[in-house]
């Protein structure tokens, strides 16, 4: 009987080891199907080696608001007036620029990308005490030459995800005499912004957006043009201070 019961144990896991040499296909295509989907790359890449040349080029179009904070003096003329400045609202403006990349290592570039930005600001200039308004449309034509840190993520199918920083000089080309309020010739921005790169089969498609910060006076506070218009000039100097923001969304062809 020992022998008989022996014979049927070994039979049974005989059966077992057999059956289960049948689903061991099947368990393993089910691992390495899911593995394979769980994958950051499981399908055909565009341009898989776009993100390794040393140097590329491309350019850029796009929209921007500007923006600008006024810090006043509390300056009170010889007739008792005191006046303040605001922007109560934003017009989109156009920007286009070219593109110089620089690959510094596998998750880092640096990037140039000068251009021309073309925008305007109303600003609405109020007496405290009577409520009277003056307005004025300021008017930019920008050369901007900004220089930034592209700092990259890991690349998933056809998108890789990244952050910027960096400055940006503006050059304003386009101003005028006689108004208001004149803006200096010169600013200097501090930027940060974010993006993604899309990889399509014969080009990135780049949507990117970026804040940009004055850090330098917008306006100019010497105005020998207005010398014979104190009128005029009382608005001005009734400004300490005043700074630029932009917010920029552009789209990169690389």
């Amino acid at each position: 009987m020992g022998s008989v019961t022996l014979l049927v144990m070994k039979l049974r896991i005989t059966i077992c080891l057999y059956r289960l040499l049948l689903i061991l296909p099947a368990i393993v295509g089910v691992g390495c199907g899911d593995a394979s989907a769980q994958s950051l790359n499981d399908c055909v890449l565009n341009r898989p080696y776009a993100d390794m040349r040393r140097w590329h080029l491309g350019f850029s179009v796009g929209i921007h608001t500007q923006d600008i904070t006024f810090s006043h003096n509390g300056l009170i003329t010889a007739e008792g007036e005191e006046w303040y400045m605001e922007q109560p609202g934003f017009s989109p403006g156009f920007c286009v620029n070219g593109l110089v990349d620089m690959r510094l290592n596998s998750l880092m570039n640096l990037r140039f990308t000068p251009g021309l930005y073309f925008g305007n600001r109303d600003i609405t200039m109020r007496e405290y005490n009577t409520g009277a308004e003056l307005r004025q449309n300021v008017k930019t034509t920008c050369i901007v030459l900004p220089v930034d840190l592209k700092f990259s993520g890991m690349r998933y199918r056809q998108s890789r995800p990244y952050i910027t920083a960096g400055v940006m000089p503006a050059f304003n080309i386009t101003r005028s005499q006689g108004d208001y309020l004149r803006t200096v010739p010169a600013e200097l921005f501090l930027t940060a912004g974010f993006g993604c790169d899309f990889y399509l089969p014969y080009f990135k498609l780049v949507p990117e957006v970026k804040f940009c910060f004055g850090i330098t006076d917008a306006i100019e506070h010497d105005r020998p043009d207005l010398e014979d218009e104190p009128d005029k000039l009382k608005i001005t100097r009734s400004l300490r201070k005043a700074l630029s923001r932009m917010v920029v969304f552009t789209f990169y062809f690389e």
